[in-house]
């Protein structure tokens, strides 16, 4: 039998994902779920939990890390097109787009 390199997926439970993003209970589920009274707060990029049991459910940490990351890169992104706009080198405009 040939060995695995690969390990098992670590799950994290939604305290552990609340502690790992910040983000608070209501904020996770929303990030899930389209709301027409709140779409700013849907994100379709955010990891979907898998169930662990009858009435558990958790996420799997790679998936967590990996859009944590994913927000890090954006959020530096953003930042770095807004000081270029501050310098006067560059515009964006009402969509986002750089001239």
């Amino acid at each position: 039998m040939a060995a695995r390199n690969q390990s098992a997926p670590t799950i994290l439970r939604r305290s552990q994902v609340e502690a790992r993003t910040g983000l608070s209970r209501s904020t996770i589920y929303a990030k899930m779920r389209p709301n027409p009274k709140r779409p700013g707060d849907f994100d379709p990029t955010f990891p979907k939990p898998i169930a662990v049991g009858a009435r558990a459910v958790g996420w799997i940490e790679a998936e967590i890390d990996g859009w944590l990351a994913a927000q890090i890169e954006k959020s530096r992104a953003q930042a770095n097109e807004a000081e270029q706009c501050r310098r006067g080198g560059k515009r964006a405009d009402e969509a986002g787009v750089i001239r």
